[in-house]
């Protein structure tokens, strides 16, 4: 019944004797459920999928009117491709309406060291060079508020062109979801220990006003913060707050230091780190027979908790002669080693630390070398449309530790095997840069697509919570 209403749909819409005008409608596609929004101008806009009886079979980009949609040549079709244009984005169009709270700039580009004029809340970004650099190093894996706020700022500005997958919207009414621009993971980074004086930390005070700022808004109170969308991506960030907020949708890196009653897979997001490493392009990226190096790790080999396998691996491999698995940091030299070292090499292990992820996974995708996930914990970004077996190796902890396991299952892989997912890898590439502005399928747009799947689930808990609401307020 389904594929016949849809088909139904489509040569209603796409026929060359079309009984309803092209901007009658757009079908969307959320969770499996179909909605019709009039007065559409001119744009279709479709949502990802996995299966294989979804699949766009021209292995160039196929158009139809303002519609792109583009199947990478492994055989998914990743993400839609919306051609960015300057004059094509506005609220009706944009897949996801977002209204954004204008904080305090302590609260985000001032933690950069931003300065604005009285009054003025937020830098001026029509000048990419005037934009508030994010700090380097370690702090930029964990840069998505930075990236999500300028996206969204940008959204209303007609001089930028970007996909049309979020706008910003100025009444709250009008919003699909209501975005809170705390830089969380800066605050941790940079302002978490006491400083002088200090009785309490600036990380702790941020959170605190944050809390009573959020609880106090009309927004918050309508649905119970249920509709906020907050970004908390590195896993210490948010610590005094994440209790009192849990209501609101996340955008996390794992749920490894998580409660399940405050975030899990069902609510929040999960996006990829930023990598570090330099990205390899796929004309340079060294194929199966020059890539001399089989597995690679380089890293904190001593962890806590579910970490302790890292050295057990340590143990295992350290003297094959064709692992390279040693101690590393970014000090020095040490991010650019680790790059070379993962474009030479046909394996990189992706192996559980203090928490079940880590931007080592995304430094090995965009240096083309195949993971090897051992984290059992481990949650993917965007993996309701990814399928990580075309791309990741995944093996159990309790099998990785197995004397000969790890190395003879890896040995076996052929080079066709390999080859295969190493072509996947370059196609998927382009999921995990974050930029600004944002690209059609950058980290940023998919991040954007994601909440927006998890849009119609927050509705289904509002109006499930709202059924005896109304009597109540009768009585």
């Amino acid at each position: 019944m389904f594929l016949l209403i849809l088909s139904s749909v489509f040569l209603l819409q796409f026929g060359n004797t079309s009984l309803l005008p092209r901007s009658v409608f757009k079908l969307l596609l959320v969770n499996g459920t179909v909605y019709l929004r009039s007065n559409v101008q001119n744009e279709l806009k479709l949502p990802f999928f996995s299966s294989e009886s979804s699949q766009v079979d021209a292995q160039t980009p196929v158009k139809n009117g303002d519609f792109t949609c583009h199947k990478p040549n492994y055989g998914k079709k990743m993400c839609i491709y919306r051609q960015p244009s300057l004059d094509s984005c506005d609220a009706d169009q944009a897949l996801l309406r977002v209204y954004m709270y204008d904080l305090p700039s302590e609260f985000h580009f001032g933690l950069l060291g931003w300065k604005g004029k009285p009054n003025q809340v937020w830098p001026e970004i029509n000048d990419s060079n005037r934009i508030p650099v994010y700090p380097g190093g370690l702090n930029l894996q964990h840069s998505m508020e930075y990236w999500l706020t300028l996206d969204l700022l940008s959204s209303n500005m007609p001089s930028v062109v970007r996909p049309c997958a979020a706008i910003r919207v100025m009444n709250s009414s009008q919003a699909d979801i209501i975005f809170v621009p705390f830089f969380a993971s800066l605050s941790y980074n940079r302002h978490s220990k006491l400083r002088g004086k200090e009785k309490v930390s600036v990380n702790k005070l941020l959170q605190n006003k944050l809390v009573k700022f959020l609880t106090a808004q009309n927004e918050w109170k309508r649905f119970g913060g249920k509709d906020h969308l907050i970004v908390a991506h590195h896993p210490n960030s948010m610590l005094d707050a994440r209790g009192k907020l849990g209501a609101a949708m996340f955008v996390l890196a794992d749920f490894g230091r998580y409660p399940a009653e405050i975030a899990n897979i069902e609510k929040d997001v999960i996006a990829p780190y930023r990598h570090v490493v330099k990205t390899i392009r796929s004309a340079d990226s060294a194929p199966f027979e020059k890539r001399p190096i089989l597995v690679f790790f380089q890293g904190a080999i001593y962890r806590k908790d579910g970490g302790t396998i890292r050295q057990e691996l340590y143990y295992l491999l350290k003297d094959e002669k064709d692992v390279h698995f040693a101690f590393g940091t970014i000090q020095g030299n040490g991010v650019n080693q680790a790059g070379h070292g993962m474009a030479s090499s046909k394996f990189c292990l992706n192996i559980a630390g203090d928490t079940p992820s880590s931007n080592r996974l995304f430094d090995a995708i965009v240096s083309h070398c195949v993971p090897v996930i051992i984290s059992d914990e481990i949650e993917l970004p965007f993996e309701d449309v990814i399928d990580y077996s075309e791309i990741c190796i995944f093996v159990r902890g309790s099998d990785a530790v197995k004397k000969g396991y790890l190395l003879n299952l890896l040995r076996g892989i052929t080079k066709d095997q390999w080859t295969k997912m190493w072509e996947n890898l370059k196609e998927t590439v382009r999921h995990y840069q974050y930029q600004y502005p944002s690209q059609p399928c950058d980290a940023v747009d998919m991040i954007w697509e994601a909440v927006a799947r998890k849009v119609s689930s927050i509705r289904l808990r509002i109006h499930r919570e709202n059924r005896y609401r109304r009597s109540e307020r009768i009585k």
